[in-house]
């Protein structure tokens, strides 16, 4: 069955203390529901040989590299979320980076805006995405989106392994989603699928 995924990798996106822990100063409702899931959907792709690519935030100290828009959360003499080196940027408890995943940091939404993200997976010969994570409307969409600009052959979204604030945030963007040709499948018929 590895043969079959090798061109395929999946994305974990902002799996991190800051956006899923009750108490994380980016907490997004529906995080913590969806822990079991993406370890789960990690776990499968580790059995298929899939490339398994993490990607976080981790941004400078004085937020420096944070939209300007969120550059008061980062005031002199506090640490801001998703601070490398800090906790809050950690991968939550259940989550781990072994041998041969990858782990990409980004400073925006998409994690192919700004970084070396499509050329790594080109080069490794992956033409397909599977995508879990947080948060659905933002950097599970853009991803997604570039994705599809980018002529991956086929994208991916978790149903149940992706959320946003509430669940009609999460619906109307996965339906955006699904009307450019995005696949949407809940873990179970993605852990079920052969292709």
């Amino acid at each position: 069955m590895a043969n079959k995924w090798k061109h395929t990798a999946l994305l974990v996106i902002d799996m991190q203390h800051d956006f899923v822990d009750v108490d994380g100063p980016m907490l997004l409702s529906g995080g913590k529901a969806i822990v079991p899931n993406v370890i789960k959907a990690v776990q499968i792709a580790r059995q298929r040989g899939m490339l398994v690519v993490w990607v976080v935030r981790e941004h400078d100290p004085l937020g420096r590299d944070v939209e300007l828009f969120r550059r008061h959360l980062y005031p002199a003499g506090k640490v801001g979320p998703t601070v490398k080196g800090q906790v809050g940027a950690e991968l939550v408890h259940g989550l781990v980076i072994q041998e041969g995943d990858y782990k990409l940091v980004k400073t925006r939404f998409s994690a192919f805006f700004a970084t070396h993200l499509d050329s790594f997976l080109k080069g490794a010969g992956i033409d397909s995405l599977v995508v879990t994570g947080v948060q659905t409307p933002n950097c599970i969409r853009q991803t997604v989106f570039d994705g599809v600009a980018l002529d991956y052959k086929s994208v991916t979204v978790v149903l149940d392994a992706t959320a946003a604030a509430t669940p009609e945030v999460h619906g109307a963007n996965i339906l955006d989603m699904k009307n450019i040709g995005v696949a949407t499948p809940t873990l179970q018929e993605w852990c079920e699928s052969d292709a």
